[in-house]
């Protein structure tokens, strides 16, 4: 009982825990739900279990909302299951992924700052079931939030039921850093009153209607560890490369020593070439970010990020224990806020924000496909990657210049499909070397993509498709019938290599 009060405040609350399975029990086929999660962290865990395991006996399919990637193998599960109508707006499970691809279920690929937008508007199914982490419950019947924040205010609002998953296995040290702040409907709100990572703006937990909480589970399961592998010889490389572009916007005027904030896209590549800034001589840095991985904690530790405000906290399982043990050390240098609020174009804009997102491929032009593998098998989403890159300072762009051991190159004619066009990119960074594309109509950017930053196999190979282009003219020349030969070449002989090109 004393774990009950300690961790649900609100006395009229009380008599509301239930089971996972209880709860799983009132969520029928057809249901909307709001998931909280993103990118692993702070997302329900007991609850979407026991309704898997409902669904063994009675299959039922749902339309699933979350923040964004669901961690406790929750997306696998409902995807092996078959449960699953329509998911939204983002996600990052390998059976998941084949379930999308295989058409066996709809994915809306959405970003990230548009889902609240879209709930707040009716535009998408009404939620039946917003199911809430939380460390706690206040007094007045507000909803403290565990290790991300995501869509769970937007979804616990509009929602007509909600329960909540208490997760004692989070630490309580992280009530006081989030900050709630809802911006209203559009056409009546105000401008949002942030101008530096630093701001505390809204309260410190949802405040939900007490009366539509219909249960609230107990569980005891931390956040799944995030995937990152460690930079390798490339990634190092890259973040040289990037340093090195960051050196000359500062010799330009454009930048001090203290750069503007910071935002990098989940992934291993970008928290690797993130980590590059450790052995910089950046500092009093700023973070304002939709995810905090490792490399920001390693900047922490360091002494060179001051602040960090972002969406979600996503680590490694090592880095989760030394962070989490000592997490008193970091309160007062963190926030976390609803991802609507974290990935604004509004805030991007006004901080000019410096934004650092993976790209699967790109093409001579500077266009960029973040989502799908060969034109048409979704990879994860476009994630928050939209939103920093149209709106920030400089626009940056991050990849290895070959996969699948050169049978790939990521740097391509024309990509196959395209997520953030020309008009949104502003550097190009691979192992190779940085592309600074601002200010170079398209027939300039062309160079400058092949010689700096496409891989010696296919610089030829680019350079001879180019040539053949402005042979036909235009403001972006293109031979239509060869624009995507390098992808049918690779499906038909597993490599975009012309043959004579092909090494030994």
């Amino acid at each position: 009982m004393e774990s009950v009060c300690k961790r649900i405040r609100d006395q009229r609350l009380h008599d509301r825990i239930v089971s996972a399975e209880e709860a799983a029990s009132w969520i029928e086929d057809g249901m909307t739900l709001g998931l909280s999660g993103f990118t692993r962290a702070g997302d329900v865990k007991a609850v979407p279990f026991a309704l898997a395991k409902r669904a063994e006996e009675n299959p039922l399919k749902v339309n699933v909302f979350t923040g964004a990637s669901l961690g406790s193998d929750v997306d696998k599960l409902f995807a092996e299951k078959n449960m699953i109508n329509k998911r939204l707006p983002f996600q990052a499970d390998a059976t998941m992924r084949k379930g999308i691809n295989a058409g066996d279920f709809h994915f809306v690929d959405q970003h990230l700052s548009h889902t609240s937008e879209w709930i707040r508007s009716n535009v998408l199914d009404t939620i039946d079931f917003a199911i809430l982490e939380a460390i706690a419950v206040t007094e007045e019947g507000m909803v403290i939030p565990t290790t991300s924040i995501g869509n769970s205010m937007v979804f616990s609002q509009h929602a007509k039921n909600i329960i909540i998953e208490i997760n004692t296995a989070q630490t309580e040290l992280l009530e006081g850093i989030h900050d709630l702040y809802e911006p209203g409907p559009q056409g009546e709100r105000q401008p949002i009153p942030l101008s530096a990572p630093s701001d505390r703006i809204g309260v410190k937990g949802i405040q939900v209607d007490v009366d539509k909480i219909r249960g609230i589970v107990f569980t005891h399961q931390e956040d799944s560890p995030s995937t990152i592998i460690e930079p390798d010889e490339e990634t190092v490389v890259m973040a040289q490369h990037l340093i090195t572009f960051l050196r000359e916007e500062i010799k330009a005027g454009r930048l001090t020593e203290k750069l503007a904030p910071l935002q990098s896209g989940i992934g291993s590549v970008a928290n690797a070439v993130f980590h590059g800034l450790l052995d910089s001589e950046f500092t009093d840095l700023e973070v304002y970010s939709e995810v905090l991985q490792d490399a920001v904690f390693d900047l922490l530790d360091a002494g060179k990020v001051k602040f960090a405000s972002c969406c979600s906290i996503t680590l490694s399982s090592e880095k989760m224990k030394s962070v989490f043990s000592n997490f008193e050390t970091y309160r007062d240098r963190l926030l976390l806020r609803p991802q609507e609020i974290s990935n604004h174009p509004e805030l991007i804009r006004r901080m000019g924000l410096i934004s650092i997102n993976t790209a699967l491929e790109l093409d001579i032009y500077g266009n960029v496909n973040s989502t799908h593998v060969m034109g048409t098998k979704m990879m994860n989403g476009i994630g928050g990657s939209g939103d920093f890159a149209r709106n920030a300072r400089l626009g940056i762009f991050v990849t290895k210049s070959i996969a699948k051991d050169g049978k790939i190159s990521s740097i391509v004619p024309f990509v196959s499909h395209v997520d953030h066009t020309e008009h949104d990119v502003d550097v190009i960074v691979t192992e190779q070397g940085y592309a600074d594309l601002r200010g170079l109509a398209p027939r300039e950017r062309v160079q400058k993509i092949i010689e700096n930053c496409a891989h010696p196999l296919y610089r030829d190979q680019l350079n001879e498709y180019y040539q053949e282009a402005l042979k036909k003219g235009g403001q972006t020349p293109h031979v239509l019938e060869k624009a995507f030969s390098w992808h049918t070449n690779f499906e038909k002989n597993g490599t975009m290599l012309e043959k004579a090109a092909q090494p030994v």
